[in-house]
């Protein structure tokens, strides 16, 4: 059960990367259009900003999902230094259920203001702008389905507990590469 759980996650982990990049592509090209369009031609678009703006929350939204599977939001480093290995677990789990609690908020008050805004349309264009909302709930769904495939990995023994890198370990390595140049630069 847990196996395929996690390969379902790992598929929309993907589909939501793909689906940032993609966006995170739009959101660029729109945004050099728009300044070809205003300081090249001298006539600004009327719609690409919009357009622009509308992909970058997408971008960021979906691209949370697999932010939250490599535990890159929820890792303090110092925390997980000071607590016992014992313990690790729990603290994996603490604070992946507070991630669970706010993502929940977000789905709930997404689900409400993309309602709420349904009857009114995006300036310039012609769309809807529960389209542009939308991307809060389904985007925290996303990383929902994330935090609780990486909960059950952990918890099985699949993953290892803590962050899934070690900048305290990384800076050491690079100060002894850099000691180790200066000394065979002398």
């Amino acid at each position: 059960m847990v196996s395929w759980f996690l390969r379902i996650e790992h598929v929309l982990t993907r589909l939501a990367m793909a689906i940032a990049i993609v966006m995170l592509i739009v959101s660029v090209s729109l945004s050099f259009y728009q300044v070809l369009t205003r300081f090249i031609f001298n006539a600004p678009s009327t719609w690409s900003e919009t357009l622009s703006r509308a992909s970058m929350i997408w971008c960021v939204f979906m691209a949370a999902a697999a932010t939250f599977r490599g535990g890159f939001m929820m890792a303090v480093e110092v925390i997980y230094k000071l607590v016992p290995k014992s313990t690790l677990l729990a603290l994996e789990w603490f604070i992946g259920l507070c991630c669970l609690l706010v993502l929940t908020v977000l789905v709930y008050y997404g689900i409400q203001m993309t309602q709420r805004v349904s009857n009114q349309t995006l300036s310039a264009l012609e769309v809807s702008m529960s389209w542009a909302y939308a991307a809060i709930p389904v985007g925290s769904a996303f990383a929902m389905v994330a935090v609780l495939a990486r909960l059950l990995a952990q918890s099985c023994g699949l993953e290892a507990l803590g962050p899934a890198h070690d900048e305290a370990a990384e800076q050491e390595v690079m100060t002894e590469v850099s000691a180790t140049q200066k000394e065979s630069h002398l």
